[in-house]
């Protein structure tokens, strides 16, 4: 696999950040990055490049039509595509493209084929809340999501998307093991790789625990919990966002949604490799799903805490050369899953030379 792009994103402060992230200015990608849809490309006969294709929506609000502004994200609706996340990105994609000042019509183009699911992401999150474009409407859950399929040369016409007002989610964060506060946790409704400098995205829990997502389309909604030292998890106590507990977001309105941490099954190796980037992580995905759902940083070793019961990819992004996947593979078709139990788990990495044919 090609090399990941080492992104970084800001660090997210629990006063100012708005549910699932503010857009940046038009043209702005999910983290803030420039678009891939922005970068130029020879059209094909359709006006898209030779090779991608695009998608076309308009933005209004529910209750009155009227057009909104807002950025469209196209999510890989497939595991494989869906696990092409880098350093200080979320999993939001790669491919997207906002409207432009008076909102209304979003083009996004120069778009790798395949099946996306649709995330918007309103600029006005105190009128109008996230969603996953659904086939009749907004839904916080992205497997109800409409699929939409990208072909080359061609410009798909999605569904009109229609926003809702939002609502907010409070809540405390403990350790199961003890009841303390979890202070420095993070909470959101998508994954992300976390830059060891820049932080992670989401909002992050005070010294008692307490956090704030503010920003959400009032529907079922499955958030992503994180926590120091802890075990990754949905709301429920579960990695497989397939089986999380969701939380009722109700417009205009604040629910309660309190979420216990636990330490989880330590999971670590050795990374053998004659030179290691700065910043160097091992990345762990829900095998099932392709949801991030640990990340470690990498040294010579590293140590991650995953909870048990699931099944895991690890990917290794610790070589100036393209990542490598456990135990010594160059794309995610060659890895080999492991399954966390409850007693400590080894996969150590070997880097020193080529990857498995």
């Amino acid at each position: 696999m090609s090399p990941l792009p080492r992104h970084t994103i800001a660090l997210t402060v629990l006063t100012l950040v708005v549910g699932l992230g503010q857009p940046l200015p038009a043209l702005a990608g999910p983290t803030g990055q420039p678009a891939p849809s922005t970068q130029p490309a020879v059209p094909g006969p359709t006006g898209q490049p030779a090779t991608t294709g695009g998608v076309r929506t308009v933005v209004r609000a529910a209750a009155t039509g009227a057009a909104v502004r807002a950025c469209l994200h196209l999510v890989p609706a497939d595991r494989n595509p869906l696990t092409v996340v880098g350093l200080g990105e979320e999993q939001a994609g790669r491919h997207g493209a906002c409207t432009g000042p008076n909102g209304g019509e979003v083009v996004a183009t120069d778009v790798l084929p395949g099946r996306y699911h649709l995330l918007v992401r309103p600029y006005d999150s105190d009128r109008y809340g996230a969603q996953w474009v659904g086939p009749h409407g907004g839904t916080g859950q992205r497997e109800r999501a409409v699929t939409v399929q990208v072909r080359t040369g061609r410009t798909v016409a999605a569904p009109q998307v229609r926003l809702d007002p939002p609502g907010t989610v409070t809540g405390r964060l403990t350790r199961a093991s003890d009841a303390t506060p979890v202070s420095g946790g993070y909470v959101k409704a998508l994954p992300s790789v976390p830059h060891p400098k820049d932080g992670d995205s989401g909002v992050i829990s005070d010294d008692d625990g307490r956090y704030t997502l503010a920003g959400l389309g009032p529907y079922h909604w499955p958030l992503f919990f994180t926590g120091p030292g802890l075990a990754s998890q949905w709301s429920g106590g579960t990695a497989d966002r397939l089986l999380a507990r969701t939380v009722r977001v109700r417009p205009g309105a604040t629910v309660t949604a309190d979420q216990t941490l636990v330490g989880g099954t330590l999971v670590q190796g050795t990374i053998t490799i004659a030179e290691m980037p700065y910043y160097s992580q091992v990345v762990a995905f829900h095998a099932r799903t392709g949801d991030v759902v640990g990340v470690a940083d990498a040294a010579g070793s590293y140590t991650l805490r995953l909870l048990p019961g699931q099944r895991v990819l690890l990917r290794c992004d610790c070589a100036y050369t393209p990542s490598r996947w456990y135990p010594n593979a160059d794309g995610i078709g060659a890895a080999s899953s492991l399954r966390v139990g409850p007693t400590p788990l080894t996969a150590d990495f070997d880097l020193s030379g080529p990857a498995a044919p």
